[in-house]
């Protein structure tokens, strides 16, 4: 696996088997290819698509029709994210299996942390068929 920290000043010098240590205020925002939703990546592997991420999602966003190729996992940090399924709110968890297919709303916004193991698949929209990265 070739794991980074995206933005993670000196993590080039560290030896492999060394913890890193992320400062996620230093971290930048970075858009996805969802409006409203910005994300910061604590960490990642491109080659397998493994991430876990910090979201922000905008009041009234809406994540477009996407499967989830492997196991999701989001725990909110503030806010809450809905579906047609039901609503995951502030300090509480939702995961999702392989095949899960849904479109996701935060009607007043949210700030979650997500963990993938490999990156959505978009259904629908002008992003259909592509991954979030």
């Amino acid at each position: 696996m070739a794991l980074t920290t995206p933005f993670l000043e000196g993590q080039e010098a560290l030896e492999n088997l060394v913890s890193r240590y992320v400062d996620v205020d230093t971290l930048p925002w970075k858009p996805t290819p969802t409006p409203g939703i910005d994300m910061k990546i604590l960490l990642q592997d491109k080659e397998t698509g493994l991430l876990t991420a910090l979201f922000r999602w905008a009041p009234g966003t809406e994540l477009p029709l996407h499967e989830h190729v492997e196991v999701e996992q989001t725990y909110v940090l503030s806010g809450s994210i809905v579906d047609d399924e039901g609503e995951v709110s502030a300090g509480n968890y939702v995961w999702r299996p392989k095949g899960n297919q849904h479109i996701a709303r935060s009607p007043g916004g949210a700030l979650v942390l997500s963990f993938f193991l490999r990156p959505n698949m978009f259904l629908t929209g002008k992003i259909a068929g592509t991954t979030l990265e």
